[in-house]
């Protein structure tokens, strides 16, 4: 079955898929990137793990007592975003070092082959599947999941390629979904007035309110 969040989620693993594994990435996987303490191969690893982690994810053991949270309450619960020292921060980066301790041969293999089997894999899922992020504790349908990895397939696609200097950019349905979810996990936070204020009234913006990552 084909959705609006699986399509775009599809379109922006594949752009995303096309960047890590290409020579530019391989080029300068050790090279610093444009995020502070990440290198190039860090940054592709932590981009892969959009793809690798909903075939984990799917794989993994659910939660079944617990009640789904949207893509948006799920960035809208984050705290320490802005703060490198953080330790959601401190656990992205970890993480990624793990996934790129492998080296870009192997981690080019894995995610391509994980990329094909979601392929088929995703469409044949049902509306009402759930999964658990295991990092997180959340438990998600399968679209909302997909939906904030949209949220991470742009946002890092585009880090990536800035570290690179290459044009490659997130396709446009993806990056709609990854400004919905974005927005609305501000108004979660924030509420509307601040995020009017954030759009139509910078002056009146006392709380950053669009700043959700």
């Amino acid at each position: 079955m084909t959705t609006p969040a699986r399509d775009a989620y599809a379109r922006g693993a594949d752009v995303a898929v096309g960047l890590v594994t290409s020579e530019q990435v391989a080029t300068a996987w050790d090279e610093p990137s444009v995020l502070d303490g990440m290198s190039v191969g860090e940054l592709a690893a932590h981009l892969a793990r959009s793809v690798l982690q909903v075939e984990w994810y799917l794989d993994g053991p659910l939660d079944d007592q617990a009640s789904p949270v949207t893509a948006e309450g799920y960035y809208a619960g984050l705290s320490g975003t802005s703060d490198l020292a953080s330790s959601l921060n401190t656990g992205v980066r970890a993480r990624s070092a793990e996934t790129a301790a492998q080296g870009v041969a192997a981690l080019v293999a894995q995610l391509t082959a994980a990329r094909e089997r979601l392929r088929h894999r995703i469409e044949q899922e049902p509306t009402d599947r759930r999964m658990t992020v295991r990092h997180q504790g959340h438990t998600l349908l399968l679209d909302d999941y997909l939906r904030t990895r949209c949220v991470e397939l742009a946002v890092h696609t585009e880090d990536l390629a800035l570290s690179l200097g290459s044009d490659v950019r997130t396709p446009a349905p993806t990056l709609a979904v990854a400004v919905e979810v974005l927005v609305g996990a501000a108004r979660r936070r924030h509420g509307d007035d601040e995020v009017l204020h954030a759009l139509a009234r910078r002056e009146r913006d006392g709380t950053d309110a669009l700043r959700v990552l």
